[in-house]
């Protein structure tokens, strides 16, 4: 395989320009169908301003573009070596010793790259983005009081309790009150109508706790007048119990939000809390897999682009060729998101669920290439 520098290059340069135009075409495109869809629903509620749509939808655009990244970079590929190949330049570099190998580096280093920089970059700031996006959506749009919708209105947290057992767990329940009912990330966290049920590791009752109110301070919750009912034992006065807490206004917060607000680096600590919680990850451990998994994916869908776009015009067939590239990547893109469906559901295990799409279109990329550089 002869390798050279200035061919491979000018190749990636070609491919990322493609690859970006493409990305930001696409983005645009969904962005604005997006707004259409906020402006109809806006339309209903008199009250909203003009400019609310527009903020929620300028900040869904970072993660929009981290939903579409691997098709753009299919369809930007299939682009510029489309023109390498309409252009015959492709046939020049193989008439000079170069194979598809040799030129496909500079691409495959690009699209690795964006998907990396995506992953670890671009994943934690559409997240805090499309985090206030949901809030506010919800605040205003769909005017619903967040948290307070649940159960009637009660808000359900478990944590872990070690206070009466080692592996013990402390169930609560109350209203949320204040700014946690609107704002649960802000800093003070409030419920009213208090029951804390305190099980062992075995799920066995040790101690239930009513109280009107107890607030949630760093590091613990503060429960003021409380009444506590032991097993086989009379109600003790009401008094200040503190119980500490791994909880926060945000991770509560975040544990009721869909995983795609959390970003790469703030995954594995809340997975970690959620678990040590009780509570199940799974959702979360398929995001932060996927987002492992979008380098890999770019260069998949990068070589995909390859295998489809680089027969030569005179041989024809090159529209059904580009054609069918297209329904492959978008075939490929159906079935990463049911497989995470799967993997959600329990289904499938979280590595299969998120790693299997992936690996399969990167030997399938592969072994259209080898059949058409050395079939």
């Amino acid at each position: 395989m002869v390798l050279t520098p200035t061919l491979s290059l000018y190749v990636a340069r070609g491919f990322l320009g493609a690859t970006l135009l493409t990305l930001a075409a696409l983005t645009g495109l969904v962005a604005l169908f997006d707004f259409i869809e906020l402006l109809r629903r806006a339309a209903t509620r008199p009250d909203v301003d003009f400019s609310i749509p527009i903020e929620i939808a300028a900040l869904r655009i970072p993660f929009v573009a981290l939903q579409i990244l691997p098709f753009a970079i299919l369809l930007g590929g299939i682009l510029a070596f489309w023109r390498l190949s309409r252009s015959s330049e492709l046939v020049v570099a193989r008439a000079a010793g170069v194979s598809a190998w040799g030129f496909l580096t500079g691409p495959v280093l690009v699209a690795l790259l964006l998907g990396a920089a995506a992953a670890t970059g671009l994943s934690p700031l559409s997240s805090a983005l499309f985090a206030r996006a949901e809030r506010l959506d919800q605040s205003v749009l769909r005017g619903s009081g967040g948290l307070t919708t649940l159960a009637g209105g009660r808000l359900w947290l478990r944590q872990a309790d070690r206070q009466l057992d080692p592996a013990g767990v402390a169930i609560i329940a109350g209203r949320p009150v204040g700014a946690a009912a609107a704002a649960p990330g802000q800093a003070r966290f409030e419920l009213q109508e208090v029951s804390v049920w305190r099980l062992s590791g075995g799920d066995r009752p040790l101690q239930r706790i009513e109280a009107p109110r107890a607030r949630l301070t760093a590091g613990r919750w503060v429960i003021e007048d409380a009444t506590v009912f032991a097993a086989g034992r009379a109600a003790a006065p009401a008094g200040r119990i503190e119980l500490p807490t791994e909880l926060t206004p945000g991770r509560i917060e975040d544990s009721f939000a869909s995983p795609e607000t959390l970003g790469f680096w703030s995954l594995p600590g809340f997975i970690a809390v959620l678990e040590q919680a009780g509570f199940s990850a799974v959702r979360h451990r398929i995001q932060f897999h996927s987002l492992l998994s979008l380098p890999l994916l770019s260069v998949a869908m990068a070589l995909l682009a390859a295998g489809f776009s680089m027969r030569q015009a005179r041989r024809g067939g090159v529209a059904q060729m580009l054609g069918a590239g297209v329904a492959a990547g978008f075939a490929l893109f159906v079935v990463d998101r049911v497989s995470n469906e799967f993997g959600e559901a329990g289904s499938l295990p979280v590595i299969l669920a998120a790693w299997a799409p992936t690996v399969a279109g990167l030997l399938l990329s592969l072994s259209l290439l080898l059949h058409l550089e050395d079939g």
